[in-house]
């Protein structure tokens, strides 16, 4: 049973849910294998992407995905895809009187999409770029895996950070005809019509965007043989908060039994932001927060962000990494090799982790919000072993918050899941010599797992623990942003390491009780009396900030280990 596929249908929400899924599933694509001769891997590929066949019989390997977004999001890529067309012109026209054709110039596309585009019709770059073996294939006729991994023999980098508008702009996969759905009610770009609000979200799932949904949805489901459930990505600061609730309700009433895991994504910064623009994020973080946990198995923030509040924040910094965190390209690329590692225990061949038994785990009295943390690279140098690098981080962890919650300092926590993906070739325990005195208790113990679980343990000693160790890496493969470290890039370079971990302890309770005064204490009638007029309705805005209080009072350890002011108690009594 251990071998059988747990299909999962992936849900991409909003502008930056669809920057961090890009690059989560071109590190998918990139780890794919087609060579009967290489021994599958870890991970279940066919638990992500569905196989096809076009019209002219070639196969196809696409994303199990729906990705939603705004009028003008997609710029050079077609909604319906490319994959399906017969090179054929089957328009008809049926007037007989003169004809006056405005034609639109196209988008421009970067250098990335131009190679890719000649990749795609069967061409290649250069002649140094591919050995003769790749190049075999100069007919429509490619194999499967022809565009996406030629690209991976392409020694070519690509400075894409003045040229990414859009998500699609660093795409480097075929999706599924069935995969996009445009919003056309509201636009991408401009001042005018704009998803802004919670409620405009919340309204837009009736009519042709349900049934659209609906439709997609059943389509994808009904080809699963063993179906586990959702993962949703859903921008968290705009009305796409509002959409995301009732998708995942929807989800819910549906399919309910399934698991329905939701990332709710949160960029950096926003463009041309103002004052009352942040008030409508910080509202819609909340509302979104509190919807999307109740119809959720659990709920978890995806954000390099430090905080959720009005006062600006000093972006989440990594040892290894050199990014910008005003570009969406480079923040999502983080949280996508987050996301990698996050996702893998419900993706392994052997040993999968179904999704409900990894909210369970996480989720129990009803508290279904969870945070992520996360070293983004795992800080292992060459020749060091896993002893090594975890004892040198004896009095601090290695990692950093994913979520906005600070790490716990006091030991506590109600359940807690580590993986440690990419340590492929290192050495998991100590080679000295057993009768040697050994600097630390983990060099005397024999399984990564056990290194790993004791090192956790020594911060959490009471906490229950799930621990995996997931040794190939996610492989970085252009057009990801070169954001590593020169000193990192020199060692391994396209096979980064990364540990991350999902928590539910006390620590949360003061996180969502600051996000409920914040909210509280905003005159939400005078500061954006418009935030409103589309919905929720009062009495249903002040239903969810009682929501959002109760829900932090779940996390609160009554057991006298946690100090609390009079008044942060005077303010939620």
């Amino acid at each position: 049973m251990s071998n059988i596929c747990r299909e999962v249908i992936t849900l991409q929400l909003g502008h930056y849910s669809n920057f961090v899924g890009t690059h989560w599933w071109n590190l998918q694509d990139a780890s794919l294998s087609y060579d009967p001769d290489i021994p599958p891997g870890e991970l279940q590929s066919d638990v992500l992407f569905r196989e096809g066949q076009t019209l002219g019989g070639n196969i196809t390997y696409t994303p199990r995905l729906i990705a939603m977004d705004l009028k003008g999001s997609l710029q050079t890529l077609r909604q319906e895809g490319s994959l399906y067309d017969t090179g054929e012109d089957t328009s008809t026209l049926t007037w007989d009187g003169g004809l006056m054709i405005h034609e639109e110039s196209p988008p421009p596309k970067n250098s990335f999409l131009e190679d890719l585009e000649k990749l795609d019709c069967g061409d290649i770059l250069t002649e140094a770029d591919f050995s003769s073996s790749s190049r075999t294939h100069r007919d429509n006729s490619l194999r499967v895996d022809t565009v996406n991994h030629q690209l991976a023999r392409v020694q070519k980098k690509y400075r894409l950070e003045g040229s990414v508008k859009v998500w699609s702009d660093f795409l480097r996969i075929h999706l599924h005809p069935r995969t996009i759905s445009v919003i056309h009610r509201y636009n991408h770009d401009g001042e005018a019509d704009r998803l802004e609000a919670f409620g405009q979200g919340e309204a837009l799932l009736q009519g042709s965007v349900l049934e659209e949904l609906d439709d997609k949805l059943h389509f994808f489901v009904e080809e699963c043989d063993y179906f586990q459930g959702f993962q949703l990505l859903c921008d968290l600061a705009d009305g796409f908060a509002g959409l995301g609730s009732k998708v995942t309700e929807m989800l819910q009433d549906a399919y309910g039994g399934r698991g329905i895991l939701t990332y709710g994504t949160v960029p950096i910064s926003h463009p041309n932001s103002t004052p009352i623009k942040d008030v409508y994020h910080l509202l819609n973080c909340a509302l979104g927060m509190v919807h999307m946990a109740n119809h959720s198995s659990f709920f978890c923030p995806l954000t390099l962000r430090s905080g959720l509040g009005l006062r600006s924040t000093s972006p989440i910094s990594f040892p290894y990494l050199n990014y910008d965190p005003s570009l969406w390209y480079h923040s999502s690329s983080v949280l996508s090799l987050a996301l990698d590692t996050l996702t893998a225990p419900y993706r392994l061949r052997n040993n999968c982790v179904p999704m409900w038994q990894l909210a369970d785990s996480l989720a129990s009295s009803g508290r279904k919000v969870v945070t992520a943390y996360g070293a983004v690279p795992f800080p292992i140098l060459p020749g060091n072993s896993l002893p090594d690098t975890l004892s040198a981080h004896a009095t601090s962890l290695p990692w950093k918050p994913l979520s906005t919650c600070a790490i716990a300092t006091d030991g506590r926590c109600y359940g807690q899941w580590v993986t440690l993906k990419g340590l492929e070739g290192q050495k998991l325990t100590s080679s000295v010599a057993q009768e040697t005195e050994m600097p630390s208790p983990l060099y005397n113990l024999h399984s990564g797992e056990d290194v790993l679980a004791a090192y956790v343990t020594s911060f959490y000693p009471t906490a229950p623990l799930a621990v995996q160790l997931v040794s190939s890496p996610s492989k970085v493969t252009p057009p990801f942003p070169q954001i590593f470290s020169p000193f990192l890039a020199d060692q391994a370079p396209m096979t980064p390491p990364v540990i991350t971990s999902l928590q539910s302890g006390p620590a949360m309770d003061p996180w969502l009780s600051e996000l409920h005064r914040s909210v509280s204490a905003l005159d939400i009638r005078r500061l954006a009396p418009s935030f409103l007029s589309q919905g929720p309705e009062m009495a249903d805005y002040i239903e969810a900030l009682e929501q959002l209080r109760q829900l932090a009072r779940k996390y609160r350890d009554d057991s006298g280990g946690m100090t609390r002011s009079s008044s942060e108690e005077d303010d939620e009594d």
